[in-house]
Formats: structure tokens, C-alpha cells, sequence
């Protein structure tokens, strides 16, 4: 009797502490965490570190680019989906790293706020090929002003979300052809106060983080607004895998991203249809990039990359892929 009386008096006592947290949005996510991924262990050149890290994307075979702003590697170091290092270059290259983005043939594109330009790479660091007109800020067909990201279509056109200065979304042909924009600095439909990161569903829908509106704006390939939400803070970066599973790393708002300068961030999952949050967890971030198994990588301006993967040993009830219920 009186262990069972000590057992109730315990579980009241932990469903009192537990009213104290407020519920995470959605379902519990089952994920783990290595907070230094590609530094423990350490198998990078003698003396390198990251700096900022400002993106980080996966190639097919799950390797892993990092973007990093720091003075102690090169700008792009990347490694194998367990951490060990490949291979890097950019140094003296980038005024300051921003978005990187991996096509369907693995090339590897960046954005640079500073240089005001968009860069095409292969895997291996070789320059295939550049869009703006280095160190100069502009609104014409040929120029940037502070770009963020590049999202692409099945076809090989691609978006640029441009960005910091000119508030807008630049369609290109695949050739790199300039084809139309959209967008200008406002909170209306359509127009934006940042367009911080891009991606694209299976039925061409974009999805642009408007961060400095604490929304997310989605429209058609042509640039036609379908619909918003503005419930989900002000979000850094956007993911999507091929089966439409949406991940955003997110603030509560505008001035909770300055003040804390990232580290107050959540990550959640996000249905596409309704813009329901399935599921949340904290993390800093800048970026968020998707695994081929289910990884979630963030580039944190605190100079980690996050590798969250699934794993759970408290037996909860799956409720849905990466999302379990409380």
C-alpha cells in the first residue's frame, strides 16, 4: 500500500513539472543529435575549424557540404555522411558564404550576399559557371543584391531569391537565361522583407521564407501567389525531400532571431497540404538540409553543424514518419 502510495504521489509530481513546459507544437520528434558534426572526430587538415556556418546541403551519395565563413578552413569543406573529411576548396574565392544548394547532377551552387553573386561548381570545386556581376549591387536582369538561395525545377530552371536588397524571385532557364521576376519590399501578397530560402514540391509549388514578415509565401513556377502562413515565425532555412515532407528551422519572430542571433531556434515538420505543424524540436540554425535516411542537418551561425537522425529507446506509439505522439 504504501509503495503504491509513493508511486502516485511520484507520478503527480511529474505530471505537475510537467505542466510548467508549454507543449511542444505537433508530436514529439524521435531524433538524436551530434553537435559537432565534421569536427568529433576531428579527421580535417591540422588547425581547421569552422567558423560561422552559414548552409550545408547532401549530395546523392549523402555527402555532406559545408558552407562556412571562417578563416581556419576553406569556405567549402565536405565530408562523408559519418563525418570524415573528403575534400574543400574555395579559399579566397567568397566575400561572405550565404545559401549552398546540390542539383539532380550534383553540382553545387552557392550564393555570396557580399559578391552579389551566384556560383555553379561541380562536386569536386571547378567553376562551371557565374550569374551577377561580382562586387556590384544592381536590379537588372544581370545583377543582384545580397542573393540567399537557388531552387530548381525538374527541367533545369532554376529561382533565385534575391534577397537582403532587391526583395525579389528571379526565374532562369536551365541555360541561365533570365525569364521573369517577381516581388518587391512590402507585406502583401507577393512582395517580401526578405526572401531568406526556396524550395520546390513535386507539383512545382515554391515555397519562399518572406523571414523579416515572419511567413512563409508559397506560389506556382510562374510566380502566381496560392497562399501563405504566418504562423510558423520568422524561418531561416527550408527543406523538402522527394516525398513533399517539409522542414523548416525557425523563430518565434523577427527580433527573437536578431536578439538571440539564432540560438533560440526550433526545427519542425510541416504539412504541406495544411501548413499543420507535425512536429517540433529546439535547435539553433541558419540552414536545414535533408539526408537520404532521414537526417536533418543544420548550419548554425554558432559554427556546428547539428546531424539530428532518428533514434528512440522510450517506446512511444509512432504517429507519423519522424513524429511520435505524446
Amino acid at each position: 500500500m504504501k509503495l503504491a502510495c509513493l508511486g502516485f504521489i511520484f507520478a503527480a509530481a511529474v505530471c505537475l513539472a510537467q505542466q510548467g513546459w508549454y507543449p511542444h507544437e505537433g508530436g514529439l520528434l524521435k531524433y538524436r543529435v551530434q553537435i559537432r558534426f565534421g569536427e568529433e572526430p576531428d579527421t580535417m587538415p591540422e588547425g581547421w575549424k569552422f567558423g560561422r556556418v552559414s548552409a550545408v546541403d547532401v549530395d546523392s551519395s549523402g555527402n555532406v557540404y559545408v558552407f562556412q565563413r571562417g578563416p581556419k578552413a576553406d569556405p567549402i569543406v565536405v565530408f562523408s555522411p559519418a563525418g570524415k573529411y573528403l575534400r574543400s576548396w574555395g579559399k579566397g574565392v567568397f566575400a561572405n558564404p550565404h545559401g549552398i544548394r546540390i542539383d539532380s547532377q550534383n553540382h553545387v551552387w552557392v550564393t555570396d550576399t557580399n559578391l552579389h553573386m551566384v556560383m555553379e561548381f561541380t562536386n569536386e570545386g571547378q567553376l562551371l559557371r557565374s550569374l551577377g556581376t561580382k562586387g556590384k549591387a544592381g536590379t537588372t536582369p544581370e545583377t543582384f543584391n545580397r542573393p540567399t538561395d537557388v531552387a530548381f525545377l525538374p527541367n533545369g530552371d532554376f529561382f533565385v531569391t534575391d534577397g537582403y536588397g532587391n526583395s525579389r524571385v528571379v526565374k532562369f532557364s536551365r541555360e541561365g537565361k533570365y525569364l521573369m521576376e517577381w516581388g518587391k519590399r512590402g507585406a502583401g501578397p507577393g512582395e517580401f522583407d526578405l526572401p531568406h530560402a526556396i524550395v520546390i514540391d513535386s507539383r512545382q509549388n515554391l515555397y519562399v521564407s518572406d523571414r523579416e514578415n515572419n511567413r512563409i509565401q508559397i506560389f506556382d513556377a510562374n510566380g502566381k501567389f496560392l497562399r501563405q502562413w504566418t504562423h510558423l515565425g520568422a524561418t531561416q532555412g527550408i527543406d523538402i525531400n522527394s516525398k513533399d515532407e517539409l522542414w523548416i528551422v525557425t523563430h518565434r519572430n523577427k527580433e527573437e532571431n536578431i536578439a538571440y542571433d539564432t540560438l533560440a531556434g526550433r526545427i519542425m515538420r510541416i504539412d504541406t497540404a495544411t501548413g499543420k505543424i507535425l512536429g517540433a524540436m529546439e535547435s539553433p540554425g541558419h540552414w536545414l538540409a535533408l539526408g537520404p535516411t532521414n537526417e536533418i542537418y543544420i548550419g548554425s551561425l554558432t559554427g556546428n553543424v547539428f546531424k539530428w537522425y532518428p533514434g528512440w529507446s522510450g517506446g512511444l506509439r509512432e504517429q507519423a514518419p519522424g513524429v511520435v505522439s505524446k
